[in-house]
C-alpha cells in the first residue's frame, strides 16, 4: 500500500495525500522558480520535515523522561544555491519557554535531534545549523 498519492494539478501545483489519514497538503514553485509561491514549495517541504522530525524524536525521549515538550517552538530559514538549484542550508532554530531541563535531558534531546531520521537521510553537503535556546 503506498503511503501517499499525488497529483498534478497544472500552474506549477502538487497536491499529495497521506493515503491513512487523507490528509491532503498542496505545494507551488516559489516565486523565484516561475511559481506563486501561494503554498510550501517542495524544498520548504524538506525543511519543513526536518524540524518536524527533530521534534518528534525529542518529544519521544522527553516523554521517557516525562517531560512535556509543549513550549517548544523553533523557526526553520531554508537557503537555497543557484547553480545547481538546491538547498544549500537548512538552520532550525529551537526556542524553549518551559522549566529548565537538566544538563543531562537538554543533551539528550540535542542529540536525539540532530540524529533523527530526516537528518541522517539529508545528503551531507547540505548544511543542518541547528541551534537550541534551552
Amino acid at each position: 500500500m503506498p503511503t501517499i498519492k499525488s497529483s498534478y494539478l497544472g500552474n506549477l501545483r502538487t497536491q499529495a495525500t497521506h493515503v491513512l489519514s487523507g490528509n491532503a497538503l498542496l505545494t507551488d514553485a516559489p516565486l523565484d522558480n516561475n511559481g506563486k509561491g501561494e503554498a510550501f514549495s517542495p524544498t520548504d517541504l524538506v525543511a519543513a520535515a526536518l524540524g518536524s522530525c527533530m521534534v518528534t524524536i525529542m518529544a519521544i525521549i522527553a516523554e521517557r523522561e516525562g517531560v512535556s515538550l509543549e513550549s517548544l517552538s523553533w523557526e526553520i530559514t531554508k537557503i537555497m544555491q543557484s547553480e545547481p538549484r538546491k538547498i544549500q542550508e537548512i538552520q532550525v532554530n529551537f526556542s524553549w519557554s518551559g522549566p529548565t531541563f537538566t544538563p543531562a535531558l537538554s543533551q539528550k534531546l540535542k542529540n536525539a535531534a540532530r540524529t533523527c531520521p530526516v537528518a541522517l537521510s539529508l545528503d551531507p553537503s547540505i548544511i543542518q545549523t541547528i541551534t537550541f535556546d534551552f
